[in-house]
C-alpha cells in the first residue's frame, strides 16, 4: 500500500474531544466503556468510533455503545482528537505513527512498540508534534497510591513474580513483552539507574515465543531486579518484594496483603480502577497540557530491558535459581 496523507484533525474549541478505540478485544472493550463513563460525567470527551476487523465484534459494540464502528483503523485518521490503541503488540508502532501524523494524541497499551528502533520513533515523533504519547503501564497507578513510588530510597534488590495460566491473549510477542513488561516498568520507576546486565531462560510450550521466563537484572548502582514470568502456569501468583538497607517490602497482589518492615509509612493497597484513572489521565493530558502518569520514554526504558532478555533468552544464557513459590531468589 503507497503511503497515504491525511489532513490532521485541530482540537475543537468548543465540544468534547473525539475518541476512537483501535481494536475492541479485551482490553478495547473496557477503553470504550471508560470513554463512555467519562463522557457521562461531563469530562469533555465523547466516543466516536471503535475499529475492529471483527464483523462480529463491530455489532456488540454498535449495539452496546451506538457509536461509528469501522473495519480499517486507517478509516478514522484525521476523524478523531484522541485514540486508544488495544490492538496486538506487533502492530503498535504502525498505527501510534499513522495517528501521531494525523494529529492524534496517543494511549497505546503495553508494550509501546516491539523494537526499540520503533520506539525511539515514536517517542521522537511526539516530541515533534506535540502531541500526547502514553502507554498503558496502568498498574503505576496502584502503586502510586501506596506511596512507594514517591519514596527516594532506592531499592538493594527487588523481586517481581507474575505468574497464570494460558489465556492464548498477547502470543503474538513473547511473556516478557505480554506480562514481565508490567513488573519492568515498576522496577525502573523504583531504581533510576543505568542497566548494565541481564541473564535470563526461558521455556516455550505454545511458541514460537518464549511462555515463561525468569531473568536477572542489575543496575550500575549494584540493585539487583529477579523477576519470573509465565503465562502457562497452573495457579496465579503476583507480587513484588523489595529489599532495603533499613526493611522490606512484600506485596501480593492477589491478596492485596502489604508487609512493611521499613520506618517508612505505606497505605494499603487499593488496586480502585487503573484503567480507568489511566483513560481520565490521558484526556486530561491531551485537553489540558497535563502530564500523563506513564511518559513515552518511560516506556521505551522498559522496553530496552524487555527486548534485552529476550534476546538473553534466545542466547541461552543462564538465569538466576527459581524457588517453587515462583519467586527468583539468590
Amino acid at each position: 500500500m503507497g503511503s497515504l496523507v491525511f489532513l490532521r484533525r485541530r482540537v475543537p474549541e468548543n465540544g468534547p474531544l473525539k475518541a476512537a478505540v483501535i481494536g475492541a478485544g479485551a482490553f478495547g472493550r473496557h477503553h470504550a466503556t471508560k470513554y463512555r463513563a467519562l463522557s457521562e460525567a461531563g469530562q469533555g470527551v465523547e466516543l466516536f468510533a471503535i475499529a475492529d476487523p471483527s464483523a462480529e465484534t463491530r455489532r456488540t459494540m454498535s449495539a452496546q455503545h451506538g457509536v461509528l464502528t469501522v473495519s480499517d483503523w486507517r478509516e478514522l485518521l484525521g476523524q478523531v482528537d484522541l485514540v486508544s490503541i488495544c490492538s496486538p503488540a506487533v502492530t503498535h508502532a504502525e498505527i501510534v505513527r499513522a495517528f501521531l501524523n494525523a494529529g492524534a494524541h496517543v494511549l497505546v497499551e503495553k508494550p509501546i512498540a516491539t523494537t526499540i528502533e520503533e520506539a525511539n520513533d515514536l517517542v521522537a515523533l511526539a516530541a515533534q508534534t506535540g502531541l500526547v504519547l502514553t502507554v498503558g503501564h496502568q498498574e503505576r497507578f496502584v502503586f502510586a497510591r501506596t506511596g512507594l513510588l514517591d519514596q527516594a530510597v532506592t531499592p538493594l534488590e527487588i523481586q517481581c513474580w507474575r505468574r497464570g495460566p494460558w489465556t492464548g491473549r498477547g502470543d503474538d510477542v513473547s511473556a516478557v513483552l505480554d506480562l514481565m513488561i508490567h513488573d519492568l516498568d515498576l522496577v525502573h520507576t523504583l531504581v533510576n539507574d543505568k542497566v548494565v546486565d541481564v541473564t535470563a531462560r526461558g521455556i516455550t510450550q505454545y511458541g514460537p515465543h518464549a511462555d515463561e521466563v525468569s531473568a536477572a537484572v542489575t543496575f550500575a548502582n549494584g540493585t539487583v531486579a529477579r523477576l519470573d514470568t509465565s503465562r502457562i502456569a497452573e495457579t496465579r501468583k503476583r507480587g513484588l518484594r523489595a529489599v532495603y538497607a533499613d526493611g522490606v517490602v512484600e506485596i501480593d497482589f492477589l491478596t492485596r496483603e502489604v508487609k512493611n518492615t521499613t520506618p517508612r509509612p505505606l497505605a494499603a493497597l487499593e488496586m480502585g480502577d487503573p484503567l480507568g484513572e489511566s483513560v481520565a489521565s490521558f484526556v486530561a493530558a491531551a485537553k489540558d497540557g497535563t502530564q500523563p502518569m506513564v511518559l513515552a520514554e518511560q516506556a521505551r526504558q522498559a522496553l530496552e530491558t524487555a527486548v534485552r532478555i529476550d534476546e538473553a533468552v534466545e542466547a541461552g544464557l543462564p538465569m538466576p535459581v527459581v524457588a517453587a513459590v515462583g519467586r527468583a531468589v539468590a
